[in-house]
């Protein structure tokens, strides 16, 4: 019985240092949207697969939107990078600061995740389009486009709540 409460301890010690919660914020900043981005562009490169196989001069047409969905992990790095610089000043006896942090990421790991499963669909959609009409590429890119701005967005708060945190 002891040594499950040494567990419990060493749990509880664990989730309330403040440096431990922030490194775990910039960790989960980068993973969840570049699973999210991972996930996408492999669903686009297969779609792409399939375009070249009928068609190999619609690669250049098709390679922007396979790309699209890549740029929601890139922002989760960023945040993660920005949460990093921030380690120094943070204290491991403050949990609440590590709190913080990880509130200030949940806009890029929620939004940086569904945004890019969404755009991943939108552009493997278009890739079925420019197969039919290669005409139309450049509205496909257009139409895959305006989901990044949902992604843009929740770059924009989590940047702004980690560069302007009140500790």
């Amino acid at each position: 019985m002891e040594q499950a409460l040494n567990i419990w301890e060493f749990l509880w010690k664990f989730l309330s240092d403040g440096k431990v919660l922030t490194v775990t914020a910039a960790a989960f900043a980068a993973i969840i949207p570049g699973i999210g981005s991972a996930r996408a562009v492999g669903a686009v490169g297969e779609a792409l697969d399939g375009l070249m196989s009928e068609d190999p001069a619609k690669f250049g047409k098709g390679f922007l939107l396979q790309a699209l969905p890549a740029t929601q992990g890139i922002y989760g790095l960023i945040i993660a990078f920005m949460v990093f610089l921030q380690l120094p000043n943070v204290s491991s006896d403050n949990y609440q600061q590590g709190l913080y942090f990880i509130g200030a990421c949940l806009p890029i790991m929620v939004c940086g995740l569904y945004s890019a499963l969404r755009q991943g669909r939108v552009a493997a959609a278009g890739i079925a389009t420019i197969a039919k009409r290669p005409e139309a590429s450049g509205k496909t890119v257009i139409s895959a486009a305006m989901v990044e701005l949902y992604a843009l967005l929740a770059l924009l708060i989590s940047f702004l709540l980690v560069v302007n945190n009140p500790f």
